[in-house]
């Protein structure tokens, strides 16, 4: 082999990682535990991925990518397929027009707009969930698993910016 295609490769894997590192995320999301409730109420991981890679790489991290991890989240978790793929397709069109406003923005204002599009996102996954059912859902566990995410999003946005500092600093 020579040394261009090794640097394809390399280019190519570089590319790969947001979409790589959020499948790995919808994974450990999807990873039973013993917690009764949980569930229902642990942070959408992949809305965070979706979010920053938007923002930050949007390059890195097209539609069909999202899509892909939408279904494939919906597949794990026994959703109805296309519920979250509606949602982070949805979340990621809505950041896309209005990337310029938290480009280069503190990170006070960039979690306040993930506030915003987590419960957004929340409400959205909730109206669509209880379309698909046709039922009642209790709102309560949605609006806890839209708090959570917005608490453990600084700590998501510390380790992909450690990707995009260390795995991407040459894509």
């Amino acid at each position: 082999m020579n040394t261009g295609l090794f640097q394809r490769l390399d280019h190519l894997a570089r590319h790969l990682a947001p979409f790589a590192l959020t499948v790995l995320l919808v994974l450990v999301s999807a990873v039973p535990n013993r917690v009764p409730g949980l569930g229902s109420i642990a942070p959408d991981l992949a809305l965070m991925a979706v979010f920053y890679w938007t923002i930050y790489r949007p390059e890195l991290f097209r539609p069909p990518a999202v899509f892909l991890v939408g279904v494939f989240q919906d597949v794990l978790l026994g959703t109805v397929p296309g519920t979250h793929a509606v949602v982070l397709l949805t979340a990621q069109a809505l950041l896309a027009q209005q990337r310029r406003l938290f480009r280069g923005r503190s990170f006070a204002v960039v979690w306040w707009a993930f506030s915003m599009v987590a419960l957004g996102a929340a409400v959205l996954n909730w109206l669509v969930t209880m379309a698909l059912s046709r039922a009642l859902i209790d709102p309560a566990p949605v609006a806890f698993a839209a708090a959570v995410a917005i608490a453990v999003y600084p700590f998501m946005t510390w380790l992909f910016a450690r990707v995009q500092q260390g795995v991407l600093r040459q894509a």
